[in-house]
């Protein structure tokens, strides 16, 4: 039986590029709930819902939400659907506008087949940007982020379609969703408008621009707020909490990993011919750069509070989008070249596949070789063959010593010997896998017109996708759930609307106080992420934690354990003590302190929880009854 039917054939290969994706995504991603920064986006939606919440120290002073229409579109589907159902349609419909876009914009640029490939692609890779591993295009759980970069990709696609005003526009209201991320893709946009000498001359004035606007503040009178300054005690709990921020702070990895989509535009700007890639690939990296310069002024002048809140490093997102769905098309380009094509075709693979400083080694080393195709000679062609089969039978090799280490019961006691889901997820996370699922795919369509050939895909890639779904949505927490709620509603009667509540110690980074309590946190991870937008938000941070030293070392601190780490010395996420009369006393003396929870009983009236579950006998203690028991005077 072949595919004798032009139309019929394109529509199954359509339905298998589909099942392709789907199934990736499924192995891949999968929707786990609202975590990292989920949560934030979330308590900021949920704080439209609840006013009581809008006293919580993250929303008291300047905070991100206010630079954003996100959260009261987000509040809105929250009161439709309630909080979990609506994150997770938004997740997934922001998702599939996101890969929606991308496709449309590389099948102008490139063709439908390529665009498939690059949609897959972009399923497959980390897509980390900026430091620590905090950032990532197409993030698995809700933020603003998502369908800023939706929009900032169909604005693109516009662009490239001849619509330049309707993509303007589409770039514009991105900025109202989240400007940090948006700015980015009007920059880009912007570049693909006007000449490329336009365009560095306008990079470099704008970076001169920024170290004017950094001089002129650190040389304004004291007490002027027209460029504020951030001084020493706010710099330190925003550079502790959030050191991703300051460039001098990077690590290597984080520069290894930042360096890696400049050589990859590089590369693809090469070896493509048409002149709008070429445009695009240089323009992308032009923003990208200029963001690094930009952030490094904000870093190390002043600093500027503005600047710093600016974030331009983030502009490097841009950077990753474009060169990730232009590598399956270059690695195309690049292999029917006879001489060095499949090695550096490989190499480009593999090095947004492999983990670690080796993915950029083996981007530049496919750079390199390609550059310098034209010095080697038929007699010379061979090695690189050699190299090429060394290559490949070094990656399966990894990939079966991987396979061994995770199905191994010896090495995993706690999972069954059976190869199940969790397994495939685990394999498929190395990423090679699942490049090689894709490869298979792109062979299976093109070197068969037999039907047999593609039905065994579908049938293969529908079966990996049955068993990967349960898996794919599970969650490890539900946030708001009416269950839970109602558990706690005898806490929610004792606990005033208005009251803070501390968890001791805290077994979450805020989402139960908020989300179950429906009460404004004391002082948790969460609350912190925001510090950058405000001093007076910072200065209370620290104050609070002073004022918990009796009970927990600060958690905000994560300079202080990632450099505590590097030099091989242990530390807790949050060194914790035992809750006692004393220390209760202690901590209770600040009036902003309205309720402690813990599991300790230190003699003091509390109110038990009795319910079975995780916080069965945990008990909360009202710190005005402390302050007012003749033991505390």
């Amino acid at each position: 039986m072949h595919l004798s039917k032009p139309r019929f054939q394109a529509k199954f290969t359509t339905l298998l590029f589909v099942l392709t994706a789907v199934t990736l995504w499924l192995l891949m991603h999968g929707y786990h709930g609202l975590t990292e920064d989920g949560q934030i986006y979330a308590f900021q939606a949920f704080a439209r819902l609840h006013p009581q919440l809008t006293s919580d120290l993250y929303l008291q002073n300047t905070s991100q939400d206010e630079f954003t229409i996100f959260s009261p579109l987000y509040a809105w589907c929250i009161g439709l659907l309630g909080l979990e159902n609506a994150a997770r349609l938004l997740t997934l419909v922001f998702t599939v506008w996101f890969l929606a876009a991308a496709w449309s914009l590389v099948r102008r640029v490139a063709g439908r087949d390529a665009a498939w490939l690059a949609v897959a692609f972009l399923l497959i890779i980390a897509g980390d940007y900026g430091a620590s591993g905090v950032f990532r295009i197409l993030d698995p759980f809700l933020t603003a982020r998502l369908p800023a970069e939706a929009l900032i990709i169909t604005a693109l696609d516009c662009h490239v379609g001849g619509m330049k005003r309707l993509g303007l526009l589409l770039a514009l209201a991105a900025l109202l969703i989240h400007p940090l991320m948006a700015l980015a893709g009007l920059l880009l946009l912007l570049c693909l408008w006007l000449p490329i000498r336009v365009d560095v001359i306008g990079a470099i004035g704008g970076l001169f621009a920024t170290i004017a606007i950094a001089v002129l503040a650190i040389n304004l009178p004291a007490g002027s707020h027209m460029l504020t300054v951030v001084d020493p005690p706010w710099l330190d709990v925003v550079r502790e909490r959030s050191q991703f921020l300051f460039l001098q702070l990077w690590s290597f990895r984080d520069w290894n990993i930042n360096l890696q989509p400049f050589i990859s535009l590089g590369l693809s700007a090469i070896v493509v011919p048409d002149e709008r890639v070429r445009k695009l690939c240089a323009a992308a990296a032009l923003v990208g750069a200029a963001g690094l310069a930009v952030a490094l002024v904000a870093s190390l002048i002043g600093p500027v509070a503005i600047l710093v809140q600016g974030q331009a490093w983030r502009w490097i997102w841009i950077c990753v989008f474009v060169c990730a769905v232009l590598v399956p098309f270059t690695a195309l380009q690049v292999w029917r070249n006879d001489k060095c094509g499949p090695l550096c075709a490989l190499l480009l693979v593999s090095g947004w596949t492999l983990p670690g400083i080796g993915g950029t080694v083996c981007v530049s080393l496919a750079l390199i070789i390609w550059l310098s195709r034209s010095r080697i000679s038929s007699h010379t062609v061979a090695p690189f063959r050699w190299v090429f089969a060394a290559l490949g039978f070094a990656i399966v090799l990894w990939i079966l010593i991987k396979w061994w280490v995770i199905v191994s019961p010896q090495n995993s006691p706690s999972r069954h010997s059976t190869f199940g889901a969790a397994q495939i997820q685990d394999l498929f996370n190395l990423r090679i896998p699942a490049v090689m699922l894709g490869a298979l795919v792109w062979w299976g369509i093109g070197t068969n017109r037999s039907i047999w050939t593609p039905m065994l895909l579908s049938t293969m890639l529908f079966a990996l996708s049955i068993c990967a779904f349960p898996a794919a949505f599970k969650q490890y927490r539900v946030l708001a759930a009416a269950a839970d709620i109602d558990e706690f509603a005898d806490w929610e009667g004792v606990i005033a609307p208005t009251s803070t509540v501390l968890v001791v110690p805290p077994n979450d980074a805020g989402a139960f106080v908020w989300f179950t309590l429906g009460r404004a946190n004391y002082l948790a991870l969460n609350q912190s992420s925001g510090v950058v937008f405000s001093r007076t938000t910072a200065l209370e941070v620290r104050r609070r934690s002073e004022v918990l030293m009796p009970l927990m070392d600060p958690d905000w601190r994560i300079l202080t354990r990632m450099r505590a780490k590097s030099n091989g010395r242990r530390k807790n996420a949050a060194t914790t003590r035992r809750l006692t009369a004393k220390n209760l006393i202690q901590v209770c003396a600040d009036p902003q302190l309205g309720f402690v929870i813990s599991q300790e009983k230190v003699g003091f009236d509390f109110s038990p929880h009795e319910h079975p579950g995780a916080w069965k006998d945990w008990n909360l203690y009202d710190c005005q009854k402390v302050r007012s028991a003749p033991s505390a005077t």
